[in-house]
This record gives C-alpha cells, sequence and structure tokens, in this order.
C-alpha cells in the first residue's frame, strides 16, 4: 500500500503540515508503519509516542500508533505531554527504542507535526527523506505490536528537581519567579514543577487550549511575554520564564522586564557551568551574538559556532562531548548533568540554579551583558529553487573576493561575515522559502553599513530584502 505525503510536509528537522490541507490521518498511520518499519531493520522495536495540546493531536496519535503497530513495533503511550517529555521517555528506558512527538511546536492551530528520536539520536533530514521514499514505495514491514501506557509526569518533575542538587535551600527559597505556559503542552508538568520548587512561583495560562485563546506560545516574540511582563511588574518578582508551544523552547525576562535573548541566557549558563567544568565546549547557532562567543572564551570556555537546527546542534554535542548548547530561537540544550536534549522546563529550574550558585539575580547577570545593537532576525521570501542556489554565488563571492571591508569570512551555515562594524548574517531557511539575515554592531551606524553590505550583495544575485515574513 503506497503512500505519498504532500511535497512541502517532510521537511529539514521534522514532518510538519496544515490540518486538512497537507497532514491528515492517513499520512499519521503512513509516518507510523515506515518510521516502525526503519527502525525495526535497524533492530529496534519499541516506541514511545507523546501528543500536544492541539486540537488535532489526539487524531494523529490515534492513527500514528496503528501505523507503529502495523509495522510491528510495540508503542508506549505518554499521553498528553510537553515534547520533551517525550525525549525523556524515550532517554531513561532502555526498553525503548524510538520517540515520536504530535506536536506543531510554535506554528499557528491549524499546524501540527511530527519530532521523532531514533535509538536514541535525533531523526531528520535523510532520515526524512528515507520514510517518505518508503512510504511511496509502500515497502512497509508487517506484524502486530502491542500498546501500553506509561504515565511519567511524576518521574520527569522529579528528575527536573535535579537540577538544583547541592544548592543550599535557603539561596533558593528566596527568589520569587513568574511563569506562563501560554496554554501549551507544559502547563500540566510546570503546575507538577512549581509545586515542588523552593520559592515563591506565580503561574500563567498552565492549562492546555490549542486555540490558544491569551495569546500565541512563541516566546521569543517580544509581543508573547506582555502578560508575563505585567506579572513580574505586578508582582514585583526576580524574573519570568515562557515556553513555547510543545515546551521544548524557552523565554525569558529580567526583573525589569528586559528580554533575556537565547544567546543571553546562554551567556548565564556558561558563566555558571565553566566554574564546575572548566575549558568546556559550548556550542550556538550562527545566529548568535559575537559577545557569546567573547564571554565564553573569557570564561576559559571553548566557544563553538555551529548551524541552526536543533537536530544539527544535538548531533553536533554528541560528536564533540560538549555539556552544552543553545540557540537564538529558544532551544538549550543540557547534557551537563542531563540528556542534551532541547528542554525548556529543564533550562529554567537551571536559570534558578545558576542565579542561586553565582549569587547574582538574573537582572544582574542580564545587566553584566555588554548592550549590543542587533537587528531581529529579517527573513524575506526568495523561491525555494533559488534560496540555495544564490546562498552558494554569495559565499563564492565572499570566499574569493571579499572586499576591504570584510574581515573573515564563516561558511559553516550560509555566510557569517565579520567586519570592524560587527558581524552580519545571511542563510537559507530549511524550512520555509526564505532567506534569513541578522546583523550586530556596536553603533547605528555600524548597523546601517552591515545592512548595507547585506544588500549589496542580494543585489548581486539578483534578489533584495524585500517584504518580512514571519515563522
Amino acid at each position: 500500500m503506497q503512500h505519498h505525503f504532500h511535497p512541502t510536509v517532510l521537511r529539514e528537522y521534522d514532518i510538519r503540515g496544515i490540518i486538512g490541507e497537507t497532514l491528515g490521518a492517513d499520512d499519521a498511520r503512513a509516518i507510523g508503519r515506515a518510521f516502525g518499519t526503519l527502525l525495526r531493520e535497524a533492530g529496534g522495536r519499541t516506541v514511545a509516542v507523546g501528543y500536544d495540546g492541539r486540537v488535532s493531536s489526539p487524531m494523529l496519535e490515534h492513527a500514528l500508533v496503528e501505523g507503529l503497530n502495523a509495522s510491528g513495533c510495540d508503542v508506549v503511550r505518554i499521553g498528553l505531554a510537553a515534547t520533551p517529555m517525550l525525549y525523556y521517555a524515550e532517554a531513561s528506558d532502555e526498553q525503548v527504542d524510538g520517540g515520536i512527538q504530535i506536536t506543531g511546536s510554535h506554528n499557528p492551530p491549524n499546524y501540527n507535526g511530527f519530532k521523532m528520536v531514533f535509538l536514541g539520536r535525533p531523526f531528520f533530514g535523510a532520515d526524512i527523506q528515507k520514510l517518505g521514499k518508503l512510504a511511496a514505495d509502500g515497502a512497509f514491514a508487517s506484524g502486530t505490536g502491542t500498546i501500553t501506557s506509561r504515565d511519567i509526569l511524576g518521574e520527569y518533575v522529579e528528575r527536573l528537581l535535579e537540577g538544583l542538587a547541592g544548592i543550599e535551600r535557603a539561596d533558593l527559597e528566596t527568589l520569587r519567579v513568574g511563569w506562563d505556559a501560554g496554554n501549551g503542552a507544559a502547563g500540566p508538568a510546570l503546575e507538577a514543577l512549581a509545586a515542588r520548587l523552593p520559592g515563591e512561583h506565580h503561574l500563567l495560562f498552565t492549562e492546555v487550549d490549542g486555540h490558544f485563546p491569551n495569546h500565541h506560545p512563541d516566546p521569543t516574540v517580544e509581543a508573547n511575554l506582555t502578560d508575563l511582563r505585567a506579572l513580574v511588574a505586578a508582582k514585583n518578582l526576580d524574573f519570568g520564564v515562557a515556553f513555547d508551544g510543545d515546551g521544548d523552547r524557552i523565554g525569558a525576562i529580567d526583573g525589569t522586564g528586559r528580554v533575556v535573548w537565547g544567546d543571553q541566557l546562554l551567556m548565564i549558563y556558561a558563566e555558571d557551568l565553566l566554574k564546575r567544568r572548566p575549558k568546556a565546549t559550548i556550542i550556538a547557532d550562527v545566529k548568535a551574538s559575537r559577545a557569546l562567543f567573547d564571554r565564553v572564551a573569557e570564561l576559559g570556555g571553548e566557544p563553538l559556532m555551529w548551524k541552526t537546527g536543533h537536530s544539527l546542534i544535538k548531533s553536533k554535542m554528541k560528536e564533540t562531548g560538549a555539556p552544552l548548547a543553545g540557540e537564538m530561537s529558544g532551544h538549550v540544550f543540557f547534557a551537563d548533568e542531563y540528556y542534551g536534549f532541547d528542554d525548556a522546563l529543564y533550562a529554567g529550574v537551571r536559570l534558578l540554579a545558576a542565579s542561586a550558585r553565582l549569587g547574582k539575580s538574573v537582572t544582574e547577570l542580564r545587566g553584566a551583558i555588554p548592550p549590543m545593537l542587533n537587528t531581529p532576525e529579517l527573513r524575506f521570501q526568495v523561491d525555494e529553487a533559488r534560496k540555495f542556489a544564490a546562498m552558494e554565488e554569495i559565499a563564492h563571492r565572499l570566499t574569493t573576493s571579499p572586499g576591504p571591508e570584510v574581515e573573515s569570512v564563516n561558511a559553516t551555515d550560509g555566510v557569517r561575515v565579520n567586519t570592524a562594524d560587527g558581524w552580519w548574517l545571511l542563510r537559507a531557511s530549511n524550512t520555509q522559502d526564505v532567506l534569513v539575515a541578522r546583523a550586530e554592531s556596536d553603533t547605528p551606524e555600524g548597523l546601517d553599513r552591515l545592512l548595507a553590505q547585506i544588500d549589496a550583495q542580494l543585489a548581486a544575485s539578483g534578489l533584495e530584502r524585500g517584504e518580512q515574513v514571519g515563522h
């Protein structure tokens, strides 16, 4: 029985589509059968399955489980859960060989998708293309699998609390923190966690609601932090933490309402970690501030710039043995005393731990970070067939005849260009038909010069920074 997916659904890091238009129950069933077939070929058999709070998630979960069973795989259902709970179910149980989370992450309510783990590693890129080909060929394994259910919330929360091990309780008791679950899947775990944390905790929007009635659950968009900012101000709290729809990305604000961006959080975590693990490698994606890489080096760590994408970062951590990594998008990965996957609840616990161990408030830690002028992510549409070719042309020009203003070029993921004014980045998105640009400088004039360099490179390839495109 062959199955053909809509061409937009099989993406670089996950499988994702619009319910009723490009993604439905038949797709979920085929994903289960194909993933199960690949897992059985590799000697595995048992798959943990979880789903987020979207209205379409239970329907997709039901079909996915049918497909996995039909391929001969046994399924451990963990039910409604944040994505890191699914990763935990897979990482903490030796009997489990793979995991699939049904989630639309931070996308609008009518989207949904699948994030996958295969024998302890991320399943992405070529793996997803292989799954699509297997389904198109109808080359599915057949068999009969079992279904069991496992309630992991209690043990998961216990595991999160280990992030505070060894810290004097008195140093934690004084902390006063606001938390915003954004009506996403992390809500129930956050309630259970906050009930156990030392200190005073105020929670927003922990009821799971796939319509997201209060605000869109993407904590990297400043407008979505308005409610948290108001709570921190009204209660005079030390800081606030927000989660995305499936709980694998963290956002934060300090006690004065300033956003603590992904790379700034990583600076705080690095300061805490490098006291205990000197010379450790700390990975950040190409969008991160130069201040972060400088700070890691200054603290005695080994900064490593790597490609954007949670699957790519996880793979690089395994390869280098790095205990900590992060992305501008709020994915933070702790392999230090944890499993190396992106877990925003655990990152929240580790922010409490860092503040207590360093003896400084999050506001002080954020205030010590040098102010930089930077653009948000500038995203503009470029035809799918053109975007990678254009990036190759730009990379070729910059590496063969860079011009006098260019000090160095890093081509790890697109191009990141260092100049006397700061740096700029241009890369092709792996998940959309867009190019992404970003620039950072010490002065407004410097920023203007950097943006002019981006525009000049685009113009040389017949492109321009047109209308902004959202995520």
